[in-house]
């Protein structure tokens, strides 16, 4: 897959949830305001900042399909994960504004019997939003990008979240008023847990943390197999938005060519790329095999 390919795909998928998105906040808002439902108007809140969320989404894929220049000579990648930083800052204030709104009405035993306009709407939401989540976590996953991964999990946690709304507002409308504020109390805790995840996994991106194991396990094992490498020294990759830069420390056979070691690793860095479509830079130093060494580094 082309790099432009990758990032049409991305913004697609994208733009289909910023859409649907946004009809399904006016929508929750109308039903809560004129339904007489906090938990599906505090649902309609919560949509309003993913419609934030994703706008900032598509601004940061926008920058992040830049090409490294001179000022960022590894990309512009890194974009992604600060905008799912702040779609999880968002992810959580808007927990605890519901949790409040939640808390106050309980203590006050301000109960409203909610209309069925309500119901339906939190229903019509677990639908749509479940299969969003399907649709966005199964691109997020093949092209490995953060926004869209954190982005799909906010489909996902509004999908269960609406499930809580749905039975609140369904048990108020049969005449168990104080369930409506409940579920939206119990909705809160769902979103700060997704939006606490989201912030880590983020995080840990953006202060260069390393990737899943097993992927750059795989990058090591074909490094070591190709002709002409006695061994992988060492390996280390980090997160650049959709791609993996890596770095592989090489030891070959001292009396080797400048040439040919230079040979070797070309071919190494092209068995990467052909077999690692996420791949977007490989970084090789060689170290003869036959004596120990230090490495140096003052991190």
């Amino acid at each position: 897959m082309q790099r432009g390919e990758r990032f049409n795909r991305a913004d697609r998928v994208i733009k289909i949830g910023f859409w649907i998105n946004a009809w399904l906040m006016v929508l929750k808002l109308a039903a809560g305001h004129f339904g007489n439902s906090e938990a599906v108007f505090a649902d309609g809140v919560e949509s309003a900042c993913d419609f934030v969320g994703i706008l900032l989404t598509l601004i940061a894929l926008k920058m992040g399909r830049k090409p490294f220049d001179a000022d960022h000579p590894y990309g512009h990648g890194k974009v992604e994960s600060l905008a799912a930083v702040f779609v999880a800052v968002i992810i959580c204030a808007t927990g605890l504004w519901i949790l409040y709104g939640a808390a106050d009405t309980i203590l006050h035993a301000e109960y409203q019997p909610p209309r069925f306009m309500a119901v339906l709407a939190a229903a019509l939401t677990i639908v749509i939003k479940e299969g969003l989540y399907r649709y966005s976590i199964r691109v997020g996953g093949a092209l490995g990008s953060p926004a869209l991964l954190a982005i799909a999990k906010d489909h996902r946690k509004d999908a269960l979240t609406s499930i809580a709304t749905l039975v609140g507002v369904g048990c108020a409308f049969f005449g168990i008023g104080i369930m409506d504020p409940i579920a939206a109390g119990l909705t809160s805790f769902f979103i700060l847990h997704i939006g606490f995840q989201g912030f880590k996994i983020s995080a840990h991106e953006l202060m260069d943390g390393q990737p899943a194991t097993e992927e750059v396990a795989e990058i090591a094992a074909l490094a070591a197999a190709t002709e002409g490498v006695d061994r992988v020294h060492e390996i280390r990759a980090r997160r650049s938005g959709q791609f993996l830069i890596v770095d592989l420390k090489l030891d070959m056979d001292p009396e080797m060519t400048v040439r040919r070691s230079h040979d070797i690793a070309t071919r190494v860095k092209e068995r990467i790329f052909e077999r690692f479509l996420n791949v977007g830079d490989v970084m090789i130093h060689i170290n003869p095999s036959d004596e120990p060494h230090e490495d140096l580094n003052r991190l």
